[in-house]
């Protein structure tokens, strides 16, 4: 089926298009056009009324929805997860595993590698956040699951799956470079989270193939003292190289409105990327989570005894929102940081990440105040 959308002020990598159109079909984008004339042989038409036409929104960091959390590795926790988040605005998944067991980790790779395989699925492979953690920045990771780099562990994990495509872990653990080095080699971005590292680790770290920075500012040290004398923390390190991107959970609530900005004018568009953290209650009735010790209060998820955050119940048009109408973003940089740069950064941008003549027809229409009024994924209108 033909279909177009028109009359739209459409956001593509030359810039906005005003009053322009964009055509697809079989899931793929077949125009982009100035002009809002109805195309020959349409079978759909969508009027977006003078809003926003955007590329879709790629989910870097996500842990589950609509009362779902893909820990639990069942096809079922995946797809209402992911339809959950959907609804929401991203189109494009990576669907998350805090510190696990490896039997769990291999019951969720088994059902990543399956859904992958089908036909227009909007799961581009699994992200594992830990358990090669610094148990000092374990925040909401479970403590006892947390354990050095395992290389038997990490080698059959890559080796026997094909979904893996992105593992964080602490650079200064003992066999944490070996650990990036091998991931690395086999096409897996490499991230730094939940550590103490300073800038020597830090440098060593981006050296051995760590690229990106999981969850910027949060479980990460920035400038500190050690006694009397100051050290730049992980955060300082980042920013001082220039190759390495990171992503910041733009809720409102993990990152202040400051600090939203200065990452924002320190690491630029193309070097960061929004994620939600989400945990399984977003987007759901219950407000119970997958792991006990979390609560919901404040609007975000946090420890039972408030002693650390534990993931946010963000969606992808929250954070959008929130970017542009409460830290004074451009909507145009916001979108891209929310689409173009994830999908640079995991290595699809030659199918998804922005609106060009053959990629995927991932497209939401805004309104001038980043409400979601459509998504559609592969050129299929999410309900």
């Amino acid at each position: 089926m033909l279909t177009q959308i028109y009359n739209g002020h459409i956001l593509t990598p030359e810039g906005w298009i005003n009053q322009g159109s964009v055509v697809f079909a079989d899931g793929r984008i077949v125009e982009v056009s100035r002009g809002s004339n109805i195309v020959d042989k349409v079978d759909h038409t969508v009027d977006a009324q003078g809003m926003n036409v955007v590329p879709g929104g790629i989910e870097l960091h996500c842990h589950g929805g609509g009362g779902s959390d893909y820990m639990e590795g069942t096809e079922e926790a995946f797809r209402t997860a992911t339809r959950a988040h959907m609804r929401h605005g991203t189109t494009a998944m990576f669907p998350t595993l805090s510190s696990a067991t490896l039997p769990m980790i291999e019951a969720a790779c088994q059902t990543c590698d399956r859904l992958m395989r089908e036909p227009a699925s909007p799961i581009m492979g699994l992200h594992l956040e830990g358990p090669y953690f610094n148990p000092r920045r374990a925040g909401a990771q479970m403590p006892d699951i947390i354990r050095l780099p395992d290389p038997d562990e990490y080698h059959h994990i890559i080796e026997d799956y094909e979904c893996v495509r992105r593992w964080d872990a602490a650079p200064e653990l003992p066999g944490a470079l070996e650990f990036a080095r091998y991931v690395t080699s086999k096409g897996v971005v490499a991230a730094i989270g939940h550590t103490d590292a300073e800038y020597p680790e830090v440098k060593a770290a981006f050296d051995a193939g760590y690229t990106h920075a999981t969850h910027f500012y949060n479980g990460m040290p920035g400038f500190h003292n050690v006694r009397e004398f100051k050290h730049a923390g992980t955060v300082e390190s980042i920013y001082l190289l220039d190759g390495m991107s990171v992503e910041i959970i733009a809720d409102g609530i993990h990152v202040p409105m400051p600090i939203l900005r200065l990452v924002h004018r320190m690491k630029g568009v193309e070097r960061t990327a929004l994620v939600t953290d989400a945990l399984a209650v977003t987007d759901s009735d219950s407000d119970k989570a997958f792991d006990p010790r979390v609560i919901i209060e404040d609007g975000v998820c946090k420890l039972s005894d408030r002693s650390a955050l534990a993931g946010s119940i963000a969606t992808m048009d929250r954070l959008i929102r929130t970017m542009v109408m409460q830290a004074g973003i451009p909507l145009h940089d916001a979108v891209r940081m929310a689409s173009e740069t994830p999908a640079r950064i995991m290595g699809i941008y030659d199918r998804k990440g922005s609106i060009q003549r053959g990629k995927d027809a991932d497209i939401l229409i805004l309104d001038d105040n980043c409400n979601l009024h459509a998504v559609y994924a592969m050129g299929k209108l999410v309900e």
